[in-house]
C-alpha cells in the first residue's frame, strides 16, 4: 500500500512539474502564440538534437542551429520525405560576430530570432502541411511576417517537403 501512495504520489508531483514548466515556457494556452497558424515555442527545444548549423550571409549575418524533435531526426536519419506529422523544426538565429581571441573564427553574438516550423497536415493542410513561427525575445512577430514564410518555402524547398535545411551527419 506504501510503494502504490509513493508511486501515485511520485507520478502527480511529476505531473505538477511538467504543467508548472510548460506554463512558465507557453506551452499550456497562456503563451504567445504566432498569428496565423498558432503556433507556440515547443517545452525544452532548447535541448532537442542539432539537426544543422548554418551561416546567413548579408543583409542578415547570423549565426545559425537548427534542431528537431525525435520524430524530426528519425525522419531525417532514414531520409523520409514527407516528414511525418508532429515533426518539429526549431531554428536558433544569433548575430555572427568575429571571435575577439582568434580572428577567423565566429561566435553568436545578440541572439535575433527562434523560429519553429510544425508538421500537421491536416491543420496547415493550406500551406503545405507545415504551421510557422517567429519568436523574438520569446515574444511572436506580427502578422506580415508570418504571410511570407510558406510563399519562401513553397518557392525554394517545394520538392524538400518545403524544408530548407539538410542533416549534418
Amino acid at each position: 500500500m506504501k510503494r502504490k501512495y509513493l508511486v501515485v504520489l511520485s507520478a502527480a508531483m511529476a505531473s505538477v512539474a511538467l504543467t508548472a514548466a510548460a506554463v512558465a515556457l507557453g506551452d499550456a494556452g497562456s503563451g504567445d502564440a504566432s498569428p496565423i497558424y498558432g503556433v507556440k515555442l515547443p517545452d525544452g527545444y532548447r535541448q532537442w538534437q542539432l539537426i544543422a548549423p548554418a551561416q546567413e550571409a548579408a543583409p542578415l549575418d547570423e549565426l545559425r542551429a537548427v534542431l528537431g524533435n525525435d520524430l524530426a531526426i528519425k525522419a531525417y536519419q532514414e531520409s523520409t520525405l514527407p516528414f511525418p506529422d508532429g515533426t518539429v523544426l526549431v531554428k536558433l538565429a544569433w548575430k555572427h560576430v568575429q571571435s575577439p581571441e582568434f580572428e577567423p573564427a565566429s561566435i553568436p553574438g545578440a541572439a535575433t530570432t527562434v523560429q519553429v516550423m510544425v508538421k500537421d497536415s491536416r491543420k496547415y493542410a493550406s500551406t503545405g502541411g507545415w504551421g510557422f513561427g517567429r519568436f523574438i525575445n520569446g515574444k511572436s512577430v506580427d502578422e506580415a511576417q508570418h504571410q511570407t514564410c510558406f510563399a519562401c518555402h513553397q518557392a525554394r524547398v517545394q520538392n524538400h517537403d518545403f524544408v530548407f535545411t539538410r542533416f549534418a551527419q
